[in-house]
């Protein structure tokens, strides 16, 4: 009896270990799944009611579906964003041979009209066949659909150009675990713990919001330049498991993909 009770006690723990890796992997899996497969092909999308219709932009393809007939489906090219100057608005005019349409994207709080969601975006959809003489006006909210492939726990391997060393920092290198569901971020910044918000639209990525512990840094310690170039990023890359962030004036971090 005294040899079964370690060894149940030895199974115990890991059956344990097991369960939490299992459930860790399980969380970043749903994550990623909640992404419909078809979404991947889309940066932006959003809906209406009264008619229902829905758009999801994408870079080869819009698609705008509704229940109104004539147009139920109209696949429209990909075009380029025309962006206001002075307000984070943009328009695309975009035509087939058979139909032509004018969609407005605003960043503005938007309220679901029968499901009282809320959105970050604003989107104003005018939508005619070419053999109609008016367009359809419709009313509706959107989102951005955030890189799936941003979700993942990344390690520093440079810094503002340079290679960084296990010295540059109190414990261990600084690493960020990005939440592209939810559209936030977690980690350590050489020193402190680190997590804050991303915003993030196409050819467009900051990290917001960005809170620390409190704790004293050794001198020489390079978390806030680390923090000041995560905080100045406006772009990214993706490339051989490697996130590189920069801005207009150059490459500002690189991380490599650890989990």
């Amino acid at each position: 009896m005294k040899k079964i009770i370690p060894l149940l006690l030895l199974l115990s723990l890991m059956v344990g270990c097991k369960s939490t890796a299992s459930k860790n992997v399980a969380t970043k899996e749903t994550a990623q799944e909640g992404v419909n497969q078809d979404d991947m092909n889309f940066y932006f999308k959003a809906t209406g009611n009264e008619p229902f219709w829905g758009i999801k932009i994408g870079n080869e393809n819009i698609v705008f579906t509704s229940l109104i007939p004539g147009k139920e489906k109209i696949v429209f090219p990909a075009v380029e964003a025309i962006k206001a100057m002075d307000a984070n608005v943009k328009m695309y005019r975009v035509n087939t041979e058979s139909a032509s349409a004018t969609i407005t994207i605003q960043q503005l709080d938007c309220q679901d009209s029968m499901s009282g969601a809320i959105s970050p975006y604003s989107v104003k959809v005018e939508i005619k066949n070419n053999s109609e003489l008016e367009f359809k006006k419709l009313n509706g909210c959107g989102k951005y659909i955030t890189d799936y492939r941003l979700y993942d726990i990344w390690v520093l391997e440079e810094l503002n150009g340079y290679k960084v060393f296990a010295t540059d920092f109190q414990k261990e290198f600084p690493r960020i675990e990005i939440n592209s569901a939810e559209n936030r971020f977690s980690g350590y910044g050489g020193c402190n713990g680190i997590s804050g918000q991303i915003f993030y639209e196409k050819d467009l990525l900051r990290f917001t919001k960005v809170i620390s512990t409190l704790m004293a840094c050794a001198p020489g310690n390079k978390e806030g330049e680390f923090t000041k170039a995560l905080q100045s990023t406006t772009t990214y890359s993706i490339e051989n498991n490697r996130l590189t962030l920069s801005n207009p004036s150059g490459k500002l971090l690189v991380f490599k993909k650890v989990d």
